[in-house]
């Protein structure tokens, strides 16, 4: 079996990343009725509200794959290998020597929500579950007490590119839930609601209802032990795309709510009398209908709201606890069990070429992607 880097070096940026608690950037004025409370602008990591601990947008464009499914040898030439997060002929390595991607690392005490909207995902973890998922597809996946994975990024197409994009996000547990069972579940790009709204003018907005519920689009439950299975938390995921010129409102939630707006492709945002140049991320009083018009071209705005937790968060590295004492806790038992231990010949793990989206669970179910 292939050594391992120090996964403390591993979890240093990107998918499997360190989380940033507090934002930077200096709020607004509020404006009438506080309806926009800050605007900031979005860098690698975006900033995130309570139940949110961190969200990062990957776009990669990866070029055909060779017979390992990684980029061909002279692609590789004049990189950090193992840790690769500077953009070079379109694309990153990240922690990967071969495939691109994230070898195999621990996680305690979180969720991590992976939405893929081109390319392919390489599924695999301590429990033995595996998978194939991408392309609208997303994995939402319960670390509770402790569990290995691996995310890489197959790239199978051997004649053409292999574009990559995708959102992971990462959910805080309740401290009541923090020690939950190890849990992945499949949401099916064909599953997943689309809600379609044609304003006054006849222009249009998809919005992808990941989580919660938006106009009698109820979004697939999340696994049993989220933050998100309880209604009354109002946990939302929305992508959001527009065409130019097109007018939306997104309906309010209560007063107590937190919600930000990720503008991360277009070219302006009109709302509440400004206009936000992309690649701003925007929070808002969820407790407002917010009205918003794109103005210069289409767009597409990432929304995350939820009640906050409002516990103590003490995060290092791939370990989100309440106490310090329980991050230790939480490094001790990594360091004695592994979590299980790995049970896959490699972790960079990729399966064959030749297969399509499915998903092997630890109990033995398979699912074929749909």
């Amino acid at each position: 079996m292939k050594s391992r880097r120090d996964f403390f070096k591993q979890m240093s940026m990107g998918l499997a990343g360190s989380i940033a608690l507090s934002g930077a950037g200096k709020p607004l004025e509020p404006t009438s009725k506080n309806m926009i409370k800050s605007i900031k602008p979005m860098g690698f990591n975006w900033d995130t509200m309570d139940p949110f601990l961190f969200c990062v947008h990957h776009e990669d464009h990866f070029p055909e794959g060779d017979e390992h499914m990684g980029p061909k040898a002279q692609f590789l030439k004049g990189r950090s290998l193992g840790d690769d997060f500077i953009i070079k002929d379109g694309f990153r390595m990240y922690h990967g020597d071969k495939v691109p991607g994230f070898p195999g690392h621990p996680h305690r005490g979180f969720e991590t929500i992976t939405v893929v909207r081109k390319g392919l995902v390489d599924h695999a973890d301590s429990l033995g579950a595996a998978g194939r998922y991408g392309e609208g597809d997303v994995q939402w996946m319960t670390a509770g007490k402790g569990v290995q994975h691996s995310e890489m990024f197959p790239l199978v197409k051997a004649t053409e590119d292999n574009p990559l994009e995708l959102f992971q996000i990462w959910l805080n547990l309740p401290a009541k839930n923090k020690m939950t069972e190890p849990h992945f579940k499949m949401l099916w790009g064909s599953q997943i609601p689309k809600y379609r709204h044609t304003d006054a003018s006849g222009k249009s907005t998809n919005t992808e209802v990941i989580a919660g519920s938006l106009h009698g689009h109820t979004a697939p439950s999340p696994p049993p032990g989220s933050w998100a299975a309880d209604p009354a938390n109002e946990v939302a995921v929305f992508n959001i795309q527009m065409e130019e010129g097109a007018e939306f409102t997104l309906p309010k939630a209560s007063p107590h709510v937190n919600r930000m707006l990720y503008f991360y492709e277009g070219e302006t945002l009109q709302l509440a009398g400004k206009q936000i140049k992309n690649y701003h991320c925007i929070e808002v009083d969820a407790g407002q209908d917010l009205t918003f018009q794109v103005l210069g071209g289409p767009a597409k705005i990432l929304v995350l709201q939820g009640k906050p937790i409002g516990e103590q968060v003490m995060q290092y590295g791939p370990f989100v606890m309440n106490t310090k004492a329980e991050i230790q806790q939480a490094f001790d038992d990594y360091h004695r069990t592994q979590f299980v231990g790995w049970p896959w010949d490699r972790y960079d793990k990729v399966h064959d070429r030749k297969l399509g989206r499915f998903a092997q669970h630890a109990d033995g179910r398979f699912e074929e992607g749909v």
